[in-house]
């Protein structure tokens, strides 16, 4: 996100509620008819509680009449809830800390809605795998002499891994200074002309106050990072979400860490860039495939 993303333009309005006194059949028949997941529970407009499939399931799994159950009897009272004006990282944290996948939304006390994190997780990919870890393990040989055809002065880099290929616990990370001349040449490259990244006068007065880099700029760091593990990373898919603007003439670094080997040949890497003051402006998920360099005469 170049900008804090609000809970409100992600949820769910209007949230379905239901009372605490109807009947858990009823609850499990509105879930299946509405397609929805989750009931929020209030009495006289306050919210009280929550009742969720996995909650239904449950029920129905016990012995004896449960159909004489109310909703108050099987619901979870420990609501855990969000203010709509909050950014989607706070919603995000309070799902992982609870452990739970629905958040109801709240503004001045009213339930305005609810978020998910079905919902969260087209914006935020990162909840799904872990960030790729600052420091790599030490164990592993340290290579400073890639395979790529040339370095420039003002690069810095760091790989460890294993010398035939990749493999899971294997990191990278690329350091740059991205210049005005990256950035303009960059426009140049890809068509994006946009003023904001060109433009100082008409840059002042959108929300960031100033020129700001290209976020696919910044992600692009990540593809560097790739090109310096040992063999041929070839991209099959990169999915990446966008926390914070990048000054031009800020010093960025990407950081690469394969979490998984999903075939022989194939590996899934935690992927993310931090900006000089080592906050995280990009984070994804990459799936790459790993050749062995070709020989070359």
């Amino acid at each position: 996100m170049l900008v804090p993303l609000p809970v409100r333009e992600v949820m769910q309005t209007p949230a379905r509620t239901i009372s605490p006194e109807s009947p858990v059949v009823e609850a499990a028949t509105r879930l299946r008819d509405e397609g929805i997941g989750s009931l929020v529970v209030e009495r006289d407009g306050d919210c009280v509680g929550i009742i969720t499939e996995s909650d239904v399931v449950a029920v129905a799994a016990e012995e004896g009449d449960t159909r004489a159950l109310t909703v108050e009897d099987v619901m979870s009272t420990a609501l855990v809830t969000v203010e709509a004006d909050a950014d989607v990282e706070t919603a995000v944290e309070r799902l992982r800390t609870h452990g739970i996948k629905k958040l109801p939304v709240v503004e001045d006390g009213e339930l305005v809605g609810i978020v998910t994190t079905t919902d969260i997780s087209s914006y935020v990919p990162h909840i799904a795998h872990p960030s790729p870890s600052k420091e790599p393990p030490m164990e592993r040989r340290r290579f400073t002499r890639p395979d790529t055809l040339y370095e420039n002065d003002d690069w810095e880099f760091e790989s460890y891994g294993t010398a035939d290929g990749i493999d899971v616990g294997d990191h990278v990370r690329f350091s740059k200074t991205l210049s005005a001349e990256d950035v303009e040449h960059f426009a140049e490259i890809s068509g994006d002309t946009n003023r904001l990244h060109l433009d100082d006068g008409f840059a002042e007065g959108t929300r960031f106050g100033r020129r700001i880099a290209h976020g696919t700029l910044v992600a692009g760091l990540i593809s560097a990072a790739l090109a310096r593990l040992p063999g041929l990373t070839i991209y099959l898919s990169q999915e990446l979400s966008y926390r914070g603007p990048v000054d031009i003439g800020e010093r960025v670094t990407a950081h690469c860490e394969v979490v998984e080997q999903l075939k022989e040949d194939r590996f899934r890497l935690a992927t993310a860039v931090d900006d000089s003051e080592g906050e995280c402006v990009v984070e994804g998920d990459a799936v790459v495939i790993s050749d062995p360099i070709p020989e070359t005469g």
